[in-house]
């Protein structure tokens, strides 16, 4: 009976795979009479974002920071016919969000509310008796609480107009060098993400994640480190464990990962756009070099032991 139990299920997953393909196949999503909601436009990808699907045709509302600073400027000088809207959103108050979403629901066009793109996050460096307990509060409240605000308060209007949810994740979500407080945020929103994206398909909501890899020079999240800094805002007893020299080293390995970081971001502009369009998103979009990928895969494989001997090798590197 167990042996012939393989077939069966080989059978329905390749059918699953050629529906698929056939709804991939499919007519992309017309943009036109839709709006998309996305935060962190400042700079980076969210920026891009806003830039690429106001060009698409989708009305865009622009979640930024600081809506008075270059990045939002940029935005407002691209803002044709009123579908390109900043916005201030600070995703850590409850007051902004809420802000945001009546402005949508005042300027909402023809088809409704299509998309959420959770993409506003922060990044930093540093073991984890470096950092205190305000900088991890400050992290989980940005890079999670942030996007689980946002979602809680569009939610009913994903649900009327079976929209899509993207959220912005990273491959650090799988392992840590020397920033685990930032894979530490990653990988509780993609937890967030399973859950969601299951209870949401009877709605019809689709939920995607968007994963790159080392994009550090194309986003700008994170700036070089120093050194000094780093070693200026350690406490006493952290000084008594850690050299400065140690300090120095961890900064410079972190730079030279930074320094390594693609500058090519519309592949990962590519993927969030598959992601509001196509007829049949993926579930998650890994956007990362082949060395990149090939560690994912090593830690989805390997025991924890094996694991930490790599990553241990390569921080001692």
């Amino acid at each position: 009976m167990w042996a012939a139990a393989p077939l069966p299920l080989l059978l329905l997953l390749l059918l699953l795979l050629l529906a698929r393909r056939w709804r991939r196949g499919a007519a992309p999503l017309e943009p036109a009479g839709r709006a998309v909601l996305i935060t962190g436009c400042d700079s980076g990808f969210g920026h891009l974002l806003a830039l690429r699907l106001h060009r698409l045709g989708f009305t865009v509302f622009a979640g930024c920071l600081c809506p008075g600073g270059p990045g939002a400027r940029r935005l407002q000088q691209e803002a044709g016919a009123g579908r390109l809207r900043v916005l201030t959103l600070d995703v850590t108050r409850d007051r902004d969000v809420r802000d945001a979403k009546e402005l949508v629901l005042r300027h909402l066009p023809e088809r409704g509310f299509w998309g959420l793109v959770n993409n506003a996050g922060i990044s930093t460096f540093g073991e984890t008796g470096w950092l205190s307990m305000e900088k991890y509060e400050r992290f989980a409240d940005v890079n999670l609480l942030g996007s689980i605000r946002t979602t809680l308060a569009f939610l009913p209007l994903l649900r009327k107009y079976k929209g899509r949810i993207v959220f912005m994740s990273s491959i650090i979500a799988y392992f840590a060098l020397g920033n685990g407080i930032y894979s530490m945020t990653k990988a509780a929103i993609e937890k967030f993400c399973d859950a969601l994206r299951l209870e949401m398909k009877k709605f019809g909501v689709q939920v995607c994640i968007i994963q790159p890899g080392n994009y550090a020079r194309s986003t700008k999240i994170q700036p070089p480190l120093s050194a000094e800094e780093i070693w200026n805002e350690l406490s006493e007893e952290e000084k008594a464990v850690y050299s400065k020299e140690y300090v120095e080293e961890r900064a410079n390995f972190f730079n030279s990962i930074l320094s390594e970081g693609s500058t090519n971001s519309n592949e990962v502009i590519d993927a969030m756009v598959d992601a509001l369009t196509s007829p049949a998103p993926k579930a998650r979009y890994m956007v990362a070099k082949l060395k990149e990928k090939a560690l994912v895969l090593v830690c989805a494989l390997c025991p924890t032991a094996v694991m930490d001997c790599i990553l241990s090798y390569a921080l001692s590197k």
